[in-house]
């Protein structure tokens, strides 16, 4: 740690630990989203996935912008309750959620392309509702796991 020539006694320093301690126990309960936002989420997934078993463009294009301003608004819903955004994608111990999450949209791509060669437009239904209850689960458990992590429990 760098100083500026002083030296800092160590009642300063645990104090000042102490009080980085509890910004984060506070920022740990700030982060988390309501249950509905989840779902919400779960939903949004599950219209835009599904969208591609229908075949039509048009459909699926809605569907498409739909999602980007369900999206949107999550996101500003979020920054609104909380006051700030934390990315899906940062490095440390949550990645192993978003690992699970990648995982479900492999299964999901699979099955389109099944769709596509064969024709199971009905496999692609249930891999969207799959995906949906996917992020919902892996959102949740994110947001657990990042909670952990601030309050130093990881």
């Amino acid at each position: 740690m760098e100083s500026d020539g002083g030296s800092m006694d160590t009642a300063a320093a645990a104090a000042e630990l102490t009080a980085l301690r509890a910004d984060r126990a506070a920022l740990a309960e700030r982060v988390v989203q309501p249950w509905w936002y989840d779902v919400l989420l779960g939903l949004l997934v599950f219209l835009f996935l599904g969208s591609y078993a229908t075949h039509d463009w048009w459909l699926i294009g809605g569907a498409g912008v739909l999602f980007a301003v369900g999206l949107w608004g999550l996101t500003l819903v979020y920054r609104r309750l909380t006051g700030m955004w934390v990315s899906g994608l940062r490095p440390g111990p949550t990645q192993r959620a978003m690992t699970v999450w990648f995982w479900c949209c492999v299964t999901w791509g699979g099955a389109a392309l099944l769709d596509l060669a064969v024709g199971l437009p009905w496999l692609v239904v249930g891999a969207s509702a799959g995906c949906a209850v996917a992020v919902v689960f892996v959102s949740r458990w994110w947001t657990r796991i990042y909670v952990a992590e601030l309050r130093g429990e990881l």
